[in-house]
C-alpha cells in the first residue's frame, strides 16, 4: 500500500523536474523574451528607457533625398522673350524710326525747304551735288543764317538750281537786310569776306563791331547795269551782291559812297575794303568806277576764261 502511494509522488516530481528543464532549455534558445507582468512597476520612464525603439523618420528622409537626387532633370526648353503686361510686340515695320519731314528745319543744309515727292529726281535731295552739300556745311561752320528756297528758273541764264535765302552772319549777330537770294558759292565767299576783312576793318577804325549790312541787290534777272544790249549780269545767276551801307553796333552808319574831304576813317575803310575784297571775289566795283556804282559796292564770282580779277 505504501509502495503504491509513493510511486505517484515520484512520478509527479519527475514530471515537474522535466517541465522545469524544458523551460530552461527554451529560455536559452530565445523563447524567454516574452514580457511577463512584474509586480514591481517602479518608474515608467525607466521602463521606456530600457526599451529603445527604432526611429523610422530619418530613414524615410534619406529615401526621399535619394529619390530627388536620382530623378532626371526636366529637359531645357527654348524660351522666348515675352512682352510685359499691357505691351504688344513690335512688328518689323514698327522697329525702325520714321522721321517726319514736316518737322524738319528749313535751315538744315543740304535739303530743300519743302519736298513733296522725294522720289522725283527734280526734288530729290540726291540731285544736289557733293560740292553743294560741302558748301552748306562750311556755311554752318561760319554761322551763316540761311534758308533753302525752291529752284529758280526764269528762263535763259536766269536760274539758280539750289538757291539760298541769306539773312545773317556770325550766328545772327550780324544781320543782312533785306535777306538776299544767292547761290551757295557766292554766299560762302561773302561770309568769308565779312569775317576776315570787313569786321576787323570796322573794329580797327571805328572801335565797334557790325550790326547790320544793307544790301541793294542780290538775285535779279537783268543785264549788266540794267542796260539794254549788254550781257546778262551775274545777278541773274545769284552770283553777285551789292552793298550800300553798313551800320555799326555804336549806331554809326557807313555809306558806300565817295567820302568827304575830311572823312579820313571812312575813306580808309572803303579803300581797304575795295582792295582786300579781291582776295574773295573775282569782281569788285565801287564808287569812282562809273556812275552806276557810285553808291554801292558790287561783288561777284564771274568765271573768266583768262582767270583775271577785276577790282576797280
Amino acid at each position: 500500500m505504501s509502495c503504491a502511494l509513493s510511486s505517484p509522488k515520484r512520478s509527479w516530481r519527475l514530471l515537474t523536474f522535466a517541465a522545469l528543464t524544458l523551460s530552461a532549455s527554451l529560455s536559452a534558445c530565445g523563447m524567454g523574451d516574452v514580457r511577463r507582468p512584474s509586480a514591481d512597476v517602479g518608474n515608467p520612464q525607466d521602463v521606456i528607457a530600457t526599451q529603445p525603439q527604432q526611429d523610422m523618420q530619418p530613414q524615410a528622409e534619406e529615401n526621399y533625398e535619394q529619390v530627388v537626387t536620382v530623378a532626371p532633370a526636366p529637359p531645357e526648353t527654348e524660351q522666348t522673350e515675352q512682352p510685359e503686361d499691357g505691351m504688344q510686340p513690335l512688328s518689323r515695320a514698327e522697329e525702325l524710326p520714321v522721321q517726319n519731314s514736316e518737322n524738319a528745319s528749313e535751315e538744315s543744309y543740304g535739303y530743300p525747304g519743302s519736298i513733296s515727292d522725294p522720289i522725283s529726281r527734280g526734288e530729290s535731295t540726291f540731285a544736289m551735288s557733293g560740292s553743294e552739300v560741302s558748301c552748306r556745311t562750311q556755311l554752318k561752320r561760319l554761322g551763316v543764317v540761311f534758308q533753302e528756297r525752291e529752284p529758280i528758273n526764269d528762263g535763259g541764264v536766269c536760274r539758280i538750281d539750289h538757291p539760298l535765302k541769306v539773312s545773317g552772319f556770325a550766328s545772327g549777330r550780324i544781320k543782312l537786310k533785306p535777306a538776299a537770294t544767292l547761290n551757295c558759292q557766292m554766299t560762302l565767299a561773302f561770309a568769308k569776306w565779312v569775317k576776315g576783312d570787313l569786321s576787323p576793318s570796322t573794329r580797327l577804325r571805328y572801335l565797334s563791331g557790325i550790326n547790320t549790312i544793307h544790301q541793294a541787290s542780290s538775285y535779279s534777272c537783268r543785264t549788266m547795269s540794267n542796260q539794254r544790249g549788254r550781257a546778262m549780269s551775274e545777278h541773274s545767276k545769284g552770283n553777285a551782291l551789292d552793298i550800300a551801307k553798313v551800320t555799326l553796333n555804336n549806331g554809326k552808319d557807313i555809306k558806300v559812297q565817295k567820302p568827304g574831304l575830311f572823312s579820313f576813317r571812312q575813306r580808309g575803310l572803303l579803300n581797304s575794303v575795295r582792295s582786300d575784297a579781291c582776295n574773295y571775289f573775282t569782281t569788285v566795283l565801287g564808287p569812282g568806277y562809273d556812275i552806276f556804282h557810285r553808291d554801292h559796292f558790287h561783288f561777284d564770282l564771274m568765271d573768266r576764261r583768262s582767270g583775271k580779277r577785276s577790282c576797280r
